[in-house]
């Protein structure tokens, strides 16, 4: 499916939005449009010259496999983030989407051309990068020093943040697109702890549950609080 950058939701907040209007359109016409439903994977660690998207609405996760089969969520892909290897001969771990998710899709060799002719977009990539591997490095210290409470309380902060139109204001109301199972793997508790916080944080006055994942932001500063997110 051809893509369809005059009513994109992302158009401002992807990489390509440093594009102008031309060399937009001359990167649209290498890239497709991919609906992945939840469960189903974008490419899998190995895959030789694995497509690069980014993601126009839904969210993905980043995952590796170890040697007795257990899954390890390394990072999660929110809307205008930016998914692919650039400069790896196959993919090093799975991406998979939590969601219906849409996604604009490029080969390889089309986002290696791309990047060669727009240096405004390489730096862009760059710069997202920077972003993953600072977000990547807050989750290791997160897991390994915050206590439970913190580490939860983070995550809503993270989704309701990602969730958001507005860059200076988290999201009222969103939808968590992990179980409880995928949290706790995540974020190094068990889903017993997950569901336990969960309760608390609800307790507390900071959210309150709507259904089997909805999640509504009664005190975002009490959250904050909570989590140690700088305030919006």
């Amino acid at each position: 499916m051809k893509l369809a950058c005059e009513t994109c939701p992302v158009r401002d907040s992807a990489a390509c939005s440093v594009l102008n209007e031309e060399e937009r359109d001359a990167l649209a016409a290498a890239g497709r449009t991919r609906i992945l439903e939840r469960g189903e994977m974008l490419f899998a660690a190995g895959d030789d010259h694995a497509a690069c998207a980014t993601l126009v609405s839904g969210a993905l996760k980043v995952s590796a496999v170890d040697k007795d089969g257990n899954e390890q969520i390394l990072s999660l892909v929110h809307p205008s983030g930016f998914v692919g290897e650039l400069f790896a001969p196959f993919a090093h771990h799975d991406v998979t989407a939590l969601t219906q998710s849409k996604l604009c899709t490029f080969a390889r060799v089309d986002i290696d051309r791309a990047i060669e002719v727009y240096p405004a977009l390489a730096r862009a990539l760059l710069r997202r990068a920077q972003e993953d591997l600072l977000a990547a490095r807050g989750l290791l210290e997160l897991t390994g020093h915050a206590d439970a409470e913190a580490r939860l309380a983070a995550l809503i902060h993270d989704f309701a943040a990602a969730a958001s139109t507005s860059p200076c204001h988290l999201a009222s109301h969103f939808d968590l697109p992990l179980t409880r199972g995928e949290i706790g793997n995540m974020l190094g508790l068990t889903i017993e702890t997950v569901s336990r916080k969960m309760g608390e944080l609800e307790d507390a006055g900071a959210i309150a549950r709507k259904g089997k994942r909805g999640i509504e932001l009664i005190d975002p500063a009490l959250l904050q609080t909570l989590s140690g997110r700088q305030a919006y």
